[in-house]
């Protein structure tokens, strides 16, 4: 549901999952950071942007308007023979729809402006623009209850596309009276809807729904997405999503204080696939210690060892338990072996940990299929205690420290990534799941700030939180790859990047966004109910490709799909 602008041609990560590109929306559409910020620094950087750098509030409203039309005319081709319906309210959201309404007057076959609530209420800029409208001989019908709205929705509602300015980004409570009732009618009407900044309804701090809110067709926010645009399950109303640059400077939302969250993308990472030398040798790109398997759960090692092979690891060793070295040994041919001393269950000993400090490792992934035991757990501690080397942590390695959570705690120059799921990552905070994923962002930067970990949490967009409290919130992906595997494939994604980036944090936003576009291909290729591990790991050399290309670092293959 995420749209960056590459002028002239906008791409496009529409709100079912698909890519498709849109053209037309000018240099407007760009968006040079991905910040997402929440109501207060908004505002901020649209008081700096007014009255530090001189840029009248009103020009900001008049550029919001034409760049929601811009979109529109990108969406819906011809535009020129829809009708449009603005549904606007009483404060600056509603000026941006005047401004809409003003803008379309020559370029649809009808605009018709429906104010719920009173013109005397209008003021500000907001009032200007009506004003305006008024002089160009616009009427505007006035929706100050639920007997007018019932008495005026057909013609609202027989419009080719609505555009919802009701509420920005100051919502805070649910709606009620004529405001529910009147996005409920835009919600069974079926027929498109605009929402102009935030779908109203929609608190554009939140993730979480809390009533009845427009579900939009497409949504054009201003300056920046927020919190709302890219979180589950109030993104969901977003349909695809646009974000309009109004004139507010990129260096003044970068520079706006508070929590950092921002968005992946394409442009952010791509710089750090770089095209090889041509003289590199396998011991440029990292030499990789995967400590995984137990007796039953080898192919967890297996797919790991895989995925750090597929992600451009110069060298891949598994380091598993006696009894599953030969059976790991014939599943590929790519990656070598290490026997460690095991239980009488097939999972490692305290032991185990003289030989894996022995071999030679740029960076040691532990975790998939090892099982739990007391002595598992020792192994660990000793291990993020006498590492020199950066550490992996997922699945089983995670699960250890349940009993005592603060013991996983990055030492000094020891860097850490662990890669949680929801019920992993609420045994290390010591809270249910549900409170987990009742504020995602702030589970994993919590535990990030903690811990000093790197931590990816795992899930529907998927987070990528660093000790210095930032959050990235990656967007490629699919329910497809809700199986089995996925994960520890992608803990030897993850193992590789670090090798060969030597920057965590880097590491795990890649790691992350090549991983769900490996998804993303094999759904496409297979479907989401078919997908299994396997399929990631076939699809990942090409979600490498894809992202070098649209970072225009090797041109191979241009023709095949559209950049994310």
């Amino acid at each position: 549901m995420l749209l960056v602008d590459a002028d002239p041609v906008s791409v496009v990560l529409a709100s079912d999952g698909s890519r498709k590109r849109r053209q037309g929306l000018g240099e407007h559409g760009r968006l040079p950071a991905m910040r997402v910020l929440n109501t207060t620094q908004m505002r901020e950087a649209d008081r700096y942007t007014i009255h530090e750098i001189g840029i009248p509030s009103l020009v900001l409203m008049e550029n919001a308007g034409r760049q929601v039309v811009s979109a529109m005319e990108a969406w819906f081709k011809p535009l020129a023979d829809k009708r449009v319906a603005v549904v606007a309210g009483r404060g600056n959201n509603g000026g941006d729809g005047f401004v809409v309404a003003r803008t379309l007057l020559d370029r649809v076959l009808d605009v018709g402006v429906f104010l719920i609530g009173r013109v005397q209420d209008v003021a500000g800029d907001a009032r200007a623009n009506l004003e305006i409208l008024g002089r160009l001989g616009v009427s505007v019908v006035e929706v100050g209850d639920e007997q007018s709205w019932e008495l005026h929705s057909s013609e609202a509602l027989a419009a080719d596309i609505v555009v919802d300015a009701i509420f920005g980004t100051g919502l805070k409570a649910p709606l009620h009276g004529v405001l529910q009732t009147v996005v409920a009618d835009l919600n069974a009407s079926g027929v498109p809807v605009v929402a102009v900044d935030v779908p109203s309804g929609l608190a554009s701090d939140a993730h979480m729904v809390m009533g009845e809110a427009v579900q939009a067709t497409l949504t054009v926010t201003m300056g920046a997405p927020k919190p709302a645009h890219v979180l589950p399950p109030a993104s969901r109303h977003c349909g695809d999503l646009v974000v309009a640059d109004i004139g507010i400077p990129p260096s003044v939302i970068d520079a706006v204080e508070g929590p950092r969250l921002e968005v992946v993308t394409q442009e952010m990472l791509g710089a750090h696939v770089e095209v090889r030398d041509p003289d590199a040798h396998k011991g440029d790109f990292g030499r990789i210690l995967i400590v995984a398997g137990s007796m039953g759960k080898t192919g967890a090692a297996h797919l790991a060892a895989m995925g750090a092979i597929k992600s451009g690891a110069g060298l891949v060793t598994i380091a598993t338990p006696r009894s599953c070295q030969p059976l790991l040994a014939v599943m590929a041919p790519e990656y070598m072996t290490v026997a460690l001393p095991e239980d009488e269950e097939g999972r490692i000993i305290a032991e185990a940990l003289e030989i894996v400090l022995a071999q030679p490792a740029d960076v040691i992934a532990i975790g998939p299929g090892l099982g739990t035991s007391d002595a598992i757990t020792t192994f660990l501690i000793s291990l993020l205690e006498q590492s020199g080397v950066p550490l992996v942590l997922d699945a089983d390695a995670l699960n250890a420290f349940a009993a005592d959570p603060l013991r996983l705690h990055a030492r000094d120059g020891l860097d850490i990534i662990i890669t949680p799921h929801p019920g992993e990552m609420a045994r290390l905070l010591g809270s249910p799941t549900n409170e987990v994923q009742a504020d995602r962002v702030a589970a994993a930067r919590a535990l990030a700030e903690q811990r000093d970990l790197h931590v990816i949490l795992k899930g529907h967009r998927t987070l990528v939180a660093s000790p210095d409290g930032a959050v990235s919130i990656n967007v490629t992906g699919n329910p497809g790859m809700a199986t089995g595997g996925t994960g520890d494939v992608l803990t030897g994604v993850v193992a590789a990047w670090l090798a060969q980036l030597l920057d965590p944090e880097a590491a795990a936003r890649l790691a992350a966004y090549v991983h769900g576009l490996a998804g993303d291909l094999a759904q496409a290729d297979c479907g989401e109910v078919a997908m299994s591990a396997s399929d990631l790991l076939d699809h990942l050399g090409d979600a490498v490709l894809e992202l070098q290309s649209g970072a225009g670092h090797d041109g191979r293959d241009e023709a095949r799909g559209d950049p994310i």
